[in-house]
Order: structure tokens, then C-alpha cells, then sequence
């Protein structure tokens, strides 16, 4: 295994944390675990060879690779299932009552990753609405920094292994089988879903609307304190009065962040009234 210097882990985790909010800071041997292959793959001979390549390579697509190395952890189907028993019992139902005659709904999967969140997302509001499905807007919105991650989400390929947790019925209901390996979301869900890029140290520029649910699970894990504040001000402006927010199990929202009320545990509301 190469080892990074402290001169080039420096450099590293300054210019995560500084453009991408990522704090990496005691995440020493997470670097060298997983980039050492890479380095030894792509011929550098060193981390400052190949943090000079990255930063210089004016495609992004460099950085790109950098950053799923480093940030995309794993996922699969169903994962935190208590939200999704929440999304139905509760989330759904107040927006189906609340929506009036627009009858359309905007959730945003934040951090989408490889898409497994959003997908089940879709599948329950398919499952919710039934036959009334055809006259709703149910599009969603799902973001990430990465390219690549998201053209991954939006092909919609995934190991069948990730689907196990999947209510009976549903893989044969919304995946088609490529191979006794993998499986592909169906079009009518993928059309569902709307990809973009989007950093989340930005501001959000996605206020057309507010939101009636924001997830965003299991991405604030390594953010600083006040990186952390900021985002979830950020998004509790842009839900609406009653919209949900959902984040990982192992996070939670900073007692200086007002103007959100703890629903259960990763589960906040901002205010009716």
C-alpha cells in the first residue's frame, strides 16, 4: 500500500473540505485504503503525482473518480425501512390530503448516490396511490456531486443481491432481469426520477416549489458542525410548512438549527404553522 505524506493528506482532505463541505480529517487510513490501488492502477508513484494530475485535469472527470472513491459508501434497496413505513403511513397520506387540486408532490432524494433511495422512494408512492397514480405528478428529484454516480443511478442496473429487502412482488414489478446477477428499474419508474448535479455546499437552487420531503441520509456523517448547520438551514427554507426531512440514523440536526421540530429519531418536520 502506498502511503500519503502528511504534506499531500493535508492538500487532500483541505480541498474535500473546502469545495464539498467533507471533513476526512481522521479518515487517514480510509484514504489509503482505498486510493493506494488506484495510484498503483494509473501508474503515479506517489499521491502528489496524482493530486497534480486530478487537479489540473480541466474535464473534472478526475475529480470525479476521486470522489466516489472517497464518498460513496454502501447502499441497497429498502435501506432504514422504518422511513418507508413512515413515507406511507404518514408523509404520504399528509400530502395527498394537503396537495389540493395540483396534485403533485416534490421530494427530493439529496446525496442520491447510486439511486437505491429514490427508486424505493418511487416504488412506494406507485404503491400508495394505486390507481389514482395516472392523475398525480409524482416526479422526483434526485442530486449528487458526482457524474458518473448519477449516470450509474439513472441506467438503473443493480445486483439483485441489493433487492433481498424488497416486499414480495416487487422485483418482478418494477425490475426487468437482465441476468441471474442484475436487474434494471423499469422505464416507467426511471422516468420518474430527475437527475442533476448539485453540490451540496451551494446554495439550493430548487425554490419553484418547496419541498413536501428532502432525504438526505447518511451524507452530513462527515460534514463539520457549521457546514452541517448551514445545509439543513438551507433546506428547511425550502420545505414547505409540514414538510419532512429525513437524514441517516447515525446523524441528527444541531440544536443551533431552528425552525424544525424532532418528529422520531432521523425524522424532523418544519412547522405548520
Amino acid at each position: 500500500m502506498i502511503k500519503i505524506t502528511d504534506a499531500d493528506f493535508n492538500r487532500l482532505v483541505s480541498f474535500i473540505r473546502d469545495n464539498y463541505g467533507i471533513n476526512l480529517s481522521n479518515k487517514r487510513s480510509l484514504i489509503e485504503g482505498r486510493l493506494s490501488n488506484t495510484l498503483t492502477e494509473e501508474g503515479y508513484s506517489s499521491y502528489g503525482e496524482y493530486l497534480d494530475s486530478c487537479f489540473s485535469d480541466s474535464t473534472g472527470k478526475a475529480i470525479d473518480r476521486l470522489l466516489i472513491k472517497l464518498t460513496t459508501n454502501h447502499t441497497y434497496f429498502m435501506r432504514e425501512p422504518e422511513h418507508f413505513k413512515f413515507l406511507t403511513d404518514t408523509v404520504l397520506p399528509f400530502i395527498k390530503e394537503t396537495a389540493g387540486a395540483s396534485r403533485s408532490m416534490r421530494i427530493w432524494s439529496a446525496g442520491c448516490s447510486s439511486g437505491e433511495e429514490v427508486y424505493t422512494a418511487a416504488m412506494h408512492i406507485n404503491e400508495f396511490l394505486g390507481t389514482e397514480k395516472n392523475l398525480w405528478d409524482t416526479r422526483l428529484l434526485a442530486t449528487d456531486i458526482s457524474v458518473k454516480t448519477l449516470a450509474s443511478a439513472q441506467n438503473g442496473v443493480y445486483q439483485l443481491s441489493g433487492t433481498e429487502d424488497l416486499p414480495a412482488g416487487w422485483l418482478d414489478k418494477y425490475f426487468d432481469r437482465l441476468d441471474d446477477e442484475l436487474c434494471k428499474i423499469k422505464p416507467v419508474l426511471r422516468n420518474e426520477v430527475i437527475f442533476r448535479v448539485f453540490n451540496l455546499m451551494e446554495e439550493i437552487p430548487y425554490k419553484k416549489r418547496p419541498f413536501d420531503l428532502i432525504f438526505c441520509r447518511n451524507v452530513m456523517i462527515y460534514f463539520e458542525l457549521e457546514t452541517k448547520i448551514k445545509l439543513i438551514e438551507r433546506f428547511r427554507d425550502v420545505l414547505r410548512p409540514g414538510g419532512y426531512l429525513f437524514i441517516g440514523h447515525a446523524e441528527s440536526v444541531p440544536r443551533e438549527v431552528k425552525g424544525l421540530e424532532y418528529v422520531k429519531p432521523a425524522i424532523y418536520r418544519k412547522p405548520v404553522k
